[in-house]
């Protein structure tokens, strides 16, 4: 058994000092004061006083590479990564080589994780033009849903076929998650900024090409399409405030359609392209101050529900060049949590709502079994934050395969001290430990 003792508990809304007990890979108890001489005596004690302990993240958003883009990122790069960031659970991206379209390249990643995975672990079924009847062959209590690139991005899964669209949101009987911008919106862009700059588009354009309405014209499509058939459509890295109009303030467990930001665009802006350049090149596009004060309104007033990553780690000369040549997408998974914590310590948003965010929004919207909360019976995916201890982000402590990080020289004020998964202890003041993730299932 193990207590964590004295910590300041932050779950469900509040944050008080009490004690949890682990025993196997669950929480066996949780104690708000007093904690029984016997179980004092029996107990390996954590002495967690000044610390915060919260659930383990859940980032619905990942790209880890593999397989066959293991030059930028794999499971196990990645998943150590995401548990020395407090990410205990990643749901990861069909866009690999080869792509994830079919049950059985679906069940191989599973396969892989099983070996290599450092955290706990699902993988979407990626969705084409054509492969509806694989994506009605899922079991939905063992995949977290179905992914629809309503844009073209890494690795061009591009669903652009309306008869396509009407059926997947017809027919499939699970959470359907979307990237959306709208392609001939942005072609059009690329057209227009080519005939100012050539093929050498200054990065600042990015946000322009991939616009807010080429945003917003494809998130409201897909609201369209799910109100129409009745689906569960997530709408994944909103980038604008405007799309915030889609949705609506009530519980979730009665919303039909949600939304994610993500922490690169709660951080950064347009403002941001000329210190950092290509290294904040996303899909979507990274847009105004307006805008990232949008979104995390949007979150702040319930209408928006997740916070995830979309860690899309690259080789640092795959991110060199213009807003046509650079690769988009970056590494997060490790420092998301902190980039959090920090927007908390400025007053932007409550570190109870962080976790709400975070960690119980994710498991109740993909009805994951047993996770996200600290509470009696829950496996033990655990962190424990040293709120006042400084953390810089150098290559000496980047875990990312590809080395290297837009937060690089930034200082955190909070530090991520332990980590549990499933109740053993998997890192510690810098070090990882030999502890394997688990599949995810879902109620």
């Amino acid at each position: 058994m193990i207590l964590i003792h004295k910590a300041t508990v932050i779950n469900e809304g509040k944050s008080f000092t009490g004690s949890v007990l682990i025993e196997g890979e669950t929480i066996k108890k949780i104690y708000d004061e007093f904690v029984p001489v016997e179980i004092l005596d029996k107990a390996q004690i954590v002495n967690a006083e000044g610390l915060w302990l919260i659930p383990g993240v859940i980032d619905d958003q990942v790209h880890f590479r593999e397989p066959g883009l293991t030059h930028k990122g794999d499971i196990y790069t990645e998943s150590r990564a995401a548990i020395a960031g407090g990410v205990t659970s990643f749901m990861e991206m069909p866009n690999t080589k080869p792509q994830t379209t079919t049950i059985e390249a679906l069940y191989d990643k599973f396969e892989i994780a099983n070996e290599k995975a450092y955290a706990n672990y699902s993988f979407y079924l990626g969705a084409t033009n054509d492969n509806l009847d694989e994506l009605k062959k899922v079991n939905p209590k063992e995949v977290c849903g179905i992914k629809v690139f309503m844009g073209s991005s890494t690795g061009n899964m591009l669903v652009d076929k309306q008869k396509a669209l009407q059926a997947i949101f017809a027919e499939v009987d699970m959470l359907i998650a979307v990237h959306c911008e709208k392609e001939e919106i942005i072609q059009k862009n690329i057209v227009h900024y080519k005939a100012l700059f050539g093929d050498n588009i200054p990065v600042k354009y990015h946000p322009l090409i991939r616009s807010e309405e080429a945003c917003y014209q494809s998130s409201s499509e897909a609201a369209a399409l799910a109100d129409k058939y009745g689906a569960r459509l997530h709408i994944l890295h909103l980038s604008t405030a405007r799309e915030i109009s889609l949705f609506d303030i009530k519980p979730l467990d009665e919303k039909k359609i949600t939304g994610e930001v993500c922490v690169h665009h709660l951080w950064f802006s347009d403002e941001d392209y000329e210190k950092y350049g290509t290294l904040i090149k996303w899909n979507p596009a990274i847009k105004t101050v307006a805008d990232r004060d949008g979104l995390l309104q949007g979150l702040l007033s319930g209408k928006l529900d997740v916070i995830a990553t979309d860690h899309a780690p690259h080789l640092l000369e795959e991110k060199q060049g213009g807003a046509l040549q650079a690769a988009s997408g970056g590494p997060l998974v490790q420092h998301s949590l902190q980039v959090m914590l920090e927007l908390s310590r400025q007053g932007k948003i409550t570190k109870e709502e962080v976790v709400t965010k975070m960690c119980h929004a994710p498991a109740q919207l993909y009805k994951v079994n047993g996770r996200g909360y600290i509470r009696e019976g829950y496996f033990a995916d655990l962190v424990l934050i040293n709120p006042n201890k400084q953390y810089t982000v150098s290559p000496e402590n980047i875990l990312y395969k590809c080395k290297w990080s837009p937060f690089e020289g930034q200082v955190f004020s909070s530090s991520i001290e332990k980590t549990y998964l499933n109740g053993q202890l998997a890192f510690e003041d810098g070090k990882l430990f030999d502890i394997k993730g688990k599949a995810l299932s879902f109620g």
